[in-house]
Parts: structure tokens; C-alpha cells; sequence
């Protein structure tokens, strides 16, 4: 019998049943579509080839050139900042405090030590470091005490431990001094919503009395944000401060805070090419973190990040914008600023002297669902909502997604603060990286294909992304939460979770191991009766093959009917395979292409069966 190709629509549809998706894909997994065809992602590796762990959850990664030319990344994590120049890579999270002749108090033979300090403000996890330290506290030297210390339990606001790396010999209180320098509070990796008992300010109304059946907290885990001031880095904490990273001194020195700016705002981006550093949900009385304002946006001074008070003489000024409760992000467009609340899309458009900006809602009903899930593409924005997708080329569009209800019905919706946006333009892609709702952190992506309105899922997890600019490669992070890997700089009583800078698109391996790739077909049949077929061969047909893959035939009777595999299953395809006999026999069959060795590459093409109507045996 004459054989018959099987022609499969490009990109994963599970609007569909398995068997309405009959013509096309129904699953992936690190698989993209290009050209209409699924191939198996690109690998990655180490950046700079080394394992570089860094403390925390990375929720932004952030790549420029210094007017030297050479090249920068910074990198934010829930518990510290870290920049990096090239193969150089440096602590410069912020300083809070500093305090002069701190004491210690030491039980013989234990490594935990009290540390003395009024009104410290520290919380668990916090990191200080210790200098100038005297008097041997508790017979622990000098030396011990000297360097940097995650901070362990906060008893009281004068008082918190840490872990020695030597243990007491005595038992002293109030023993030594030390210089110490406190870090800013470190931020949660995970979100939390409470209801309740212990939620409400504490001493309001009294004993006994009802309070509101709404009352609730919610606490996003922490997000950073960056963006150029010429060489400078502009970083904001999500709802937090914002610092200026000086690049001219070097990954040695700390990001400082950006004197006579806003002390909290959701987020903040400078504009160009006029040069204001605008904040987002900022504050109405600068400095005054209590009059934080969710829908007020306030700018400073042309070209003076300092000064963010209106005068006459200047061009700083503010604006509240009205849909929405509260403004999630902004992202820099073609001629002007595209400004998100939970419920809305804002532009921001520069006019001069005397208005500085102007406003416009440009669609309702399509809020962002975090901080970092949109993007701009040449002039178009894409992101995620609460329960769609969308774009915007001069008109607001929701996207026809085919795999809409599996992303937004396998939604954690807690930890949407952690949804992330990468954008990689070799490959004409958008990818969110979301947490399942099951998970507390990233182990899903959806990948839209822009050029061909084609969509991908999958199980990779990263937490900030970067597109190739700086670097040649896609850059990326992934969070090990269990991990207690030796981090860059020696941190006495570090807790676990680690995070990992990769290049991404490098090679055909996942740093070094085997990258399980597969794509799986709708069931197909012959015609729509109710018709036994059989297979009795099937011609491969893959380009750019490297290594082995397997096929799996899954035959089943009716759509709801368990599936199994076919007698010969599975078949292995080599480079040199010319044809496969098979003896697959059902009303329906589906086809799954996978690959779980190293060094494996391939993408498929058109697969040619020969396949003939059949009775029940």
C-alpha cells in the first residue's frame, strides 16, 4: 500500500480533548516549534564556566556595558544583590546600619553566640559582618568573629545569635567589642497570604470584639528591578527602596541608597530619551514610607535621579492613575512608557515643559499578573494576565492561546509575584516561567512563538532570564532551595538555598546531563468511523539528528479508552534508521518522540506511514 504522510499542525493545543487535537500536538516538553516543526531546545552551561552559587532566589538578571565596553550583570536575589564585571563577580547588597562596639555573650563549648545591640532591626536571615573585633570573647578568637554571619534567632530587638565557626571555652556575657555592618533586610523567597488570628494590627479595637471576615496580610516574596542611569544601575526593591550601583567603582563596592528618592515604591524605570527616573506606586510625601500611595506615580528632575521635589524651576512631578488598585509594572515602548496595574494598561508619554508627562488608559480587563511578566519586542508588549495572555501593538489584544486553561487552571496563584518573562529573539519567543499549584516555586513554562502564533509548554525551570545583548548567550538562573553548596564569599551559619547562573542555548546538553526532550501527537485514525486501522511500518524522517531517539505508537479502542502501547514498543531511531516495521493495530493511535541521552539533537519531520484498514483478531 502507497504510504501516507502524517502532517501535524505546529504548537501544543489543550483546549481540545486528545482526540478532538487529532492533526496536531498535544504535548511537550524542552521542545520549541520552528518553521511549523518541533525540534529539542538548546542546551546549557555554567556561566563562566564555573559553579558560582549565589545566596538566595534570583528574581532578576540584568546585563549592560560599561562606557569602557566591558561587560556587566547584575543579579538580585530575595537575600542579596550581586554584580558582576566579566570573570569578577562581587557582594554589593546595601548596607542598612552600621553600629560601633557591639559584645558578645558565649555558653562553654557551644558555637551559638548572643550578640548585643540596641534597637539592632535585624531579622532571621539577615546577614552582618564583624570587624575590628576584640578581646577573645568567651575564649573564640578575634579571627573567628571577623567576617560575614547569617543571623539565626532575634529574641528581642536588642539581642540576636549567630553560629561561631569555634566554639566557647567559657561562658561570658557582654564580652568584646566589634564593629558591625548590617546588610538590608533580607526578603522571603516564598509568598504568603494569612487570614485571621495574628493578622490585623496588634492591640487594635478590643478583647472579645469581632473583626472584619476579610482580614487578611499578604507577603510577595521579594523582587528586584534595574534599569541604566547612563553606565549606573538603578535597583528597586518590589515595594521597597531604591539604590544606584556606581559601575565606575568597581563589583567590590555596595549598591548605596539614591538620596532624596521615594523610600518605597513598587517599581521604578528612567525614561527615554528624556531622563527622568519615574517610581510607581510610590510614596505622596517623599520619604514617608507610611503614605505609600499603590496608584501614584512620581518622577524626578530631568536628569537628576536626587531630586523628586516639584518646583517651579524643575520638571518633577507625579500623576495618580485611576483603573486599578495597585500598579504592578511598567516596561519602556515605542515612544512612551506602557504602565500596568492589576486591572489596566496605562501610557506614560513625554511632552516638555509645563506638563512634564501625560496619561492615558489605553484597556481595561487586562491587568499583570507580577512584576516581571511582560516584555517588549520591537515596539510590541506581550504579558500574562490573571487568566489570559495578551499583547499590544498599538491596540490591546488577547491572545488566542491553545494551551490557556492547562497554564491558568495549574496556577499558584500565591506566588504570581514570581512569574517571569524571558524573551529570546533568536528563536522569535516569549516564555513565562510560572509555579505550578502544587509548588511553591517555578517548575513550568509556556513559550509563545510570536512570529508563528504558535505555543509550547514544558517543565524548566528558571527564575530571571535575560535575552543575548551583553553576552552572546541567553543568560539564566535556577533556585536549588535544598541546596548548601560553598557560595562566593564565605558566610559563617548560612542557611540552605542556592541559585545558579547558566548560558542558555550552549550546546545540546542541560550542564552536562541528558536533557529529556519529547513531543507527543493528538490520536489520529482512519476517517471517522468506526474503523480498525493497522500500521505495518513507518519511515523517519528527522533533521540534524545526533544520538538515539525513541518512538512510542499508543493505541487505544475509544477516546476515554486507556491507552497502551503497540506490541513492538518502543522503537529506537538512530541517525541510520531508513525504516521501522511495526504491528500497531487500533482505532486510534497517537505518536511520542523523545530523547533522554546526552549529546542527543534532533527536529522532526514529516513521518510517513503505511497504514491500512484492519479487523479486530
Amino acid at each position: 500500500m502507497a504510504l501516507a504522510r502524517i502532517v501535524l499542525k505546529p504548537g501544543v493545543d489543550k483546549q481540545n480533548t486528545e482526540y478532538g487535537a487529532e492533526g496536531g500536538w498535544i504535548d511537550s516538553d524542552y521542545v520549541r516549534f520552528r518553521y511549523g516543526l518541533p525540534e529539542k531546545i538548546g542546551g546549557w552551561t555554567l556561566f563562566n564556566q564555573v559553579a558560582q552559587y549565589l545566596v538566595g532566589l534570583v528574581s532578576e538578571i540584568y546585563t549592560w556595558n560599561g562606557l569602557d565596553g566591558s561587560p556587566y550583570m547584575i543579579i538580585g536575589t530575595n537575600r542579596k544583590l550581586y554584580a558582576l564585571n566579566g570573570s569578577l563577580i562581587g557582594d554589593v547588597t546595601p548596607i542598612r546600619r552600621t553600629a560601633v562596639g557591639v559584645t558578645f555573650d558565649t555558653v562553654n563549648t557551644s558555637t551559638t553566640v548572643t550578640v548585643n545591640d540596641t534597637a539592632h532591626g535585624c531579622i532571621v536571615g539577615d546577614f552582618v559582618t564583624f570587624s575590628s573585633v576584640t578581646g577573645n570573647p568567651g575564649g573564640i578568637s578575634n579571627a573567628s568573629l571577623t567576617g560575614e554571619f547569617e543571623v539565626q534567632l532575634v529574641p528581642n530587638a536588642n539581642e540576636y545569635t549567630i553560629v561561631s565557626p569555634a566554639a566557647a571555652t567559657s561562658t561570658v556575657n557582654a564580652a568584646g567589642t566589634a564593629d558591625a555592618a548590617y546588610q538590608i533586610n533580607v526578603g522571603t523567597a516564598v509568598s504568603t497570604v494569612d487570614y485571621g488570628w495574628g493578622v490585623g494590627t496588634w492591640g487594635a479595637s478590643t478583647w472579645g470584639t469581632p473583626r472584619a471576615a476579610s482580614s487578611s496580610i499578604a507577603l510577595d516574596s521579594r523582587v528586584w528591578q534595574f534599569d541604566n542611569f547612563g553606565e549606573d544601575v538603578v535597583c528597586q526593591i518590589a515595594n521597597g527602596a531604591i539604590y544606584l550601583f556606581d559601575t565606575s567603582a568597581g563589583v567590590a563596592t555596595r549598591a548605596t541608597a539614591i538620596s532624596g528618592a521615594p523610600t518605597k515604591s513598587t517599581y521604578a524605570i528612567v525614561s527615554t530619551p528624556d531622563r527622568h527616573l519615574v517610581c510607581f506606586g510610590t510614596e505622596s510625601t517623599i520619604g514617608s514610607p507610611n503614605t505609600q500611595d499603590p496608584m501614584f506615580v512620581r518622577f524626578s528632575n530631568q536628569e537628576d535621579i536626587n531630586s523628586f521635589v516639584e518646583s517651579a524651576t524643575n520638571t518633577a512631578g507625579g500623576q495618580r492613575l485611576t483603573d486599578g488598585n495597585h500598579i504592578v509594572s511598567a516596561v519602556r515602548s515605542r515612544g512612551q512608557i506602557l504602565i500596568w496595574t492589576d486591572s489596566a494598561l496605562h501610557a506614560m508619554q513625554y511632552l516638555g515643559p509645563p506638563y512634564t508627562f501625560g496619561f492615558q488608559q489605553l484597556g481595561s480587563n487586562c491587568g499583570l499578573i507580577g512584576p516581571h511578566a511582560s516584555a517588549d519586542v520591537n515596539g510590541v508588549s506581550f504579558w500574562m494576565g490573571k487568566d489570559a495572555f495578551f499583547m499590544f501593538d498599538g491596540t490591546v489584544k488577547k491572545l488566542a492561546c491553545t494551551v490557556q486553561d492547562y497554564v491558568f487552571q495549574d496556577l499558584n496563584v500565591v506566588q504570581n509575584a514570581k512569574v517571569n518573562i524571558g524573551v529570546n529573539t533568536q528563536f522569535n519567543e516569549v516564555t513565562w516561567w510560572y509555579c505550578s499549584y502544587t509548588s511553591d516555586y517555578i517548575d513550568r513554562f509556556v513559550t509563545y512563538n510570536y512570529l508563528e502564533n504558535v505555543w509550547s509548554i514544558g517543565t524548566m525551570a528558571r527564575t530571571a532570564w535575560t535575552d543575548i545583548g551583553t553576552f552572546s548567550n541567553p543568560t539564566a538562573a535556577e533556585y536549588l532551595p535544598n541546596s548548601t553548596e560553598a557560595t562566593i564569599t564565605t558566610i559563617n551559619g548560612l542557611t540552605a538555598g542556592r541559585s545558579l547562573i547558566y548560558n542558555q542555548e550552549d550546546g545540546k546538553n542541560g550542564n552536562g546531563a541528558a536533557i529529556t526532550a519529547l513531543v507527543k501527537s493528538g490520536y489520529f485514525d482512519i476517517g471517522d468511523g468506526d474503523q480498525m486501522l493497522f500500521m505495518k511500518r513507518f519511515i523517519p524522517d528527522f533533521k540534524n539528528q545526533e544520538g538515539n531517539l525513541t518512538v512510542h505508537l499508543l493505541l487505544r479502542p475509544y477516546p476515554q479508552a486507556s491507552a497502551s502501547p503497540s506490541s513492538l514498543d518502543p522503537y529506537i531511531i538512530t541517525p541510520n534508521t531508513e525504516k521501522v516495521d511495526t504491528r500497531a493495530r487500533g482505532r486510534q493511535i497517537s505518536l511520542r518522540i523523545e530523547s533522554n541521552e546526552v549529546d542527543t539533537n534532533w527536529r522532526y519531520g514529516t513521518l510517513r506511514v503505511d497504514i491500512q484498514p484492519d479487523g479486530l483478531r
